[in-house]
């Protein structure tokens, strides 16, 4: 074999530019590690991005207002407290503005009395976190523990077809909204 055909990489039968094998497999490796990694990055990036999303409607019916009991109710599914005051109908969210656990709702054996925007106003029943101690008055207003904002309020509203009370997660209102029927 001549010094020419050594250096060029070519075999001994004489053939002249022929890449060896060895380069052609790092060539061949270098590429599928390429589309590899492109492949990845690709699923990588889509998995951000979801294909459908399925959630529940925010706006729901929780039936007639005569037949929602005076008082509070509490819909499980929704993690939401209904309260009747009469003819007066609204909405505190369950779901405690710290974590997002479901605050307990504990009534007092006798309403207690407080000074809530400069009024002394009677107090009859609290929310209780169960995961961190937060505490919400009756209003939803926050007073111990490490929630950071008060729970809540959702507007409540007719239903034009059938006269059924609907709420809407999507609207949130002030703690004095009272839905009169």
């Amino acid at each position: 074999m001549n010094k020419e055909t050594a250096n060029t990489g070519s075999s001994a039968s004489g053939e002249i530019g022929r890449p060896d094998r060895r380069t052609f497999l790092q060539k061949l490796g270098v590429a599928g590690a390429l589309a590899g990694f492109s492949g990845f990055t690709f699923q990588f990036f889509r998995s951000l991005i979801p294909n459908v999303l399925y959630e529940p409607s925010r706006r729901f019916k929780v039936g007639y207002p005569d037949h929602l009991a005076e008082g509070m109710t509490f819909l499980d599914e929704k993690r939401l407290y209904l309260f009747r005051e009469g003819k007066s109908y609204y909405a505190i969210s369950g779901s405690c503005t710290h974590l997002g656990c479901t605050v307990r709702y504990s009534k007092f054996q006798k309403p207690i009395e407080r000074e809530l925007d400069g009024e002394m106003v009677q107090i009859p029943f609290e929310f209780q976190c169960p995961c961190h101690g937060s505490r919400f008055y009756a209003d939803g207003t926050n007073y111990e523990g490490p929630a950071p904002e008060p729970l809540r309020w959702y507007k409540l509203e007719l239903a034009p077809d059938d006269g059924q009370l609907v709420v809407n997660l999507e609207d949130e209102v002030d703690r004095y909204f009272r839905l009169t029927v």
